[in-house]
């Protein structure tokens, strides 16, 4: 169990939990919270996160991985819990839609349980798949969304929407701290090779030299934001003593086809990629934008970095990892 920790003159630093702390997204937020001056203990199942995205967090005194699971009791004291602990990518968590349904479920009813014991702050990570397939454009968070409750991405549109009603019964019922972040396409470096989301698939497949895949007519939208503008908004949201409301968008409001997106990527990488058609998968969004007006006027939350800058900075980090990959295979 992890308390306070002394520091230098009698300060203290905070303890913070990151479920899911080995993965793409909760990897550059415990950096960042060790930045900041916390004492960061890191949870992982190693289900889809992978500790190599731990090694600069690792070389930090301050941070403590726990190899766990969210279903289970949580073993760390903390006085902020930062929940990314599930697979996000349709490939990962169709591949066993129990485990995916039951991170998000039984994981809630952990917090929920945490935050009835003692005083916590919870900061979930809910995601725009929330709203589905949806009627309304751009989404905001009043919308309650347009989802298949049986489809093939019910394990993880239905358990996040779950979650966020577990939570929420907890801050109606006992007061609980409970902060939502529904968090819109987001990308970067260290996104899993394999994770089959389409920023990393055309990455990965300008650097292998071979058709992007543009599923359908490639005019579905998507609305990506980089990961440091991400965090930032994640950590903006979290230590925050005052809001105004408890759900909030995060995302980049800039909206563009998945065809612009293939021109984006060629013209980063200097490649003329011809593309190879697919079927649009099941339940896939036609149009996703997020409404960040809330997001804006609370914590002051404005995406800077352009999609040009994060493609080359994805791409530059996929070919180093690949690189990698490559020599470990050839010894």
């Amino acid at each position: 169990m992890l308390a306070r920790v002394e520091m230098g003159l009698g300060a203290a630093r905070r303890t913070v939990l990151v479920t899911g702390a080995a993965g793409f997204i909760g990897s550059h937020l415990s950096e960042r919270l060790l930045a900041e001056g916390f004492e960061v203990v890191g949870l992982d199942n190693l289900m889809t996160g992978d500790i190599a995205n731990l090694a600069a967090a690792g070389r930090d005194s301050h941070f403590h991985l726990e190899i766990g699971d969210v279903r289970d009791t949580l073993p760390v004291y903390a006085e902020m819990i930062f929940n990314l602990a599930c697979p996000a990518s349709p490939v990962h968590y169709q591949s066993d839609p129990a485990a995916t349904l039951t991170t998000s479920v039984l994981g809630a009813l952990r917090l929920a349980e945490q935050a009835s014991l003692r005083r916590v702050r919870i900061i979930h990570a809910s995601t725009s798949e929330v709203y589905g397939d949806p009627l309304e454009h751009p989404q905001r968070e009043s919308y309650w969304g347009n989802v298949n409750p049986v489809g093939e991405r019910a394990c993880y549109d239905e358990g996040k929407r779950a979650a966020e009603t577990i939570l929420m019964d907890a801050h109606r019922a006992r007061g609980s701290e409970i902060r939502i972040v529904r968090i819109f396409n987001t990308y970067g470096p260290r996104m899993a090779l394999d994770d089959g989301r389409v920023i990393s698939s055309f990455v990965r497949q300008a650097i292998e030299g071979v058709p992007l895949t543009l599923h359908g007519d490639g005019q579905q939208t998507r609305s990506f934001c980089y990961i440091d503008d991400l965090i930032e908004g994640l950590v903006r949201f979290a230590t925050k003593d005052e809001i105004t409301h408890r759900i909030i968008n995060l995302g980049n409001p800039h909206e563009l086809t998945i065809a612009e997106l293939a021109d984006v990527l060629r013209r980063v990488v200097g490649k003329n990629l011809p593309v190879v058609r697919r079927p649009l998968p099941p339940d896939d969004p036609r149009r996703r934008r997020p409404d960040i007006s809330l997001a804006r006027s609370m914590i002051g939350f404005e995406p800077r970095v352009s999609i040009e800058h994060g493609i080359a900075a994805t791409h530059a980090d996929f070919v180093a990892r690949l690189e990698q990959e490559h020599r470990r295979r050839a010894e």
